[in-house]
């Protein structure tokens, strides 16, 4: 599976609506502007950014305002609004990130795992002088609360370990999952549907 993901990551392999995730990470890897300094730095985003804007402008990826009627919620790193009936519209900054790339992969990684509530990167906006990515997502409403010790079974079973409270951690793929509490895994007729998660990639994910 480490193999498949990392084709995956790295745009050879195809996930559920990640092709537009795919093309943007890739250009985020080989640009110059980017990739000389290390995600470490402390200028490391912002310069990421400005590469980043440069290419939405470029392939006319700015989303028109959002409708602030249809707004639902916001958390510390997005806000969320009703796109319609089926889907919601979440406004994203990566303030969880070292860098957008990672954000991306986060992304990619969802929608490897989590195939039925799959993100669909539609495009950026901007919100005093603050780049947010736009994804539609599936709408899922819940019919009843979340039992976490079922998440934390269901997770175990797929080889992740839980660390401490809400966070996981998958040893044989290096990979974290973080923020699983009963708001971001809804139930919905018995069944789990993980709708915010937070992945992150450590330097094992990259060795055999």
């Amino acid at each position: 599976m480490k193999h498949e993901l990392r084709n995956l990551i790295s745009g050879k392999n195809p996930v559920r609506d990640g092709e537009l995730i795919q093309t943007i990470s890739c250009y985020l890897k080989g640009s110059a502007g980017a990739s000389q300094m290390a995600k470490e730095q402390k200028h490391y985003k912002k310069k990421e950014t400005e590469v980043l804007k440069g290419y939405i402008t470029k392939n006319n990826l700015w989303v028109p305002a959002i409708n602030l009627d249809d707004y639902v919620s916001e958390g510390a790193e997005q806000k969320v609004y009703l796109n319609d009936s089926r889907h919601v519209i979440k406004l994203n900054d990566a303030i969880y990130y070292n860098s957008w790339e990672d954000y991306l992969n986060n992304l990619l990684l969802h929608n490897y795992f989590f195939t039925d509530t799959a993100y669909e990167l539609t495009g950026f906006t901007e919100e005093n002088d603050v780049l947010y990515a736009v994804v539609k997502q599936p709408f899922v409403k819940a019919t009843e609360p979340t039992n976490l010790q079922l998440v934390k079974e269901f997770l175990g079973e797929n080889g992740f370990i839980n660390t401490k409270n809400h966070d996981y951690y998958n040893p044989q793929l290096d990979i974290i999952l973080e923020d699983l509490h009963d708001e971001n895994v809804l139930t919905k007729n018995g069944t789990l549907y993980f709708i915010d998660t937070v992945f992150y990639i450590k330097e094992g994910f990259y060795k055999d």
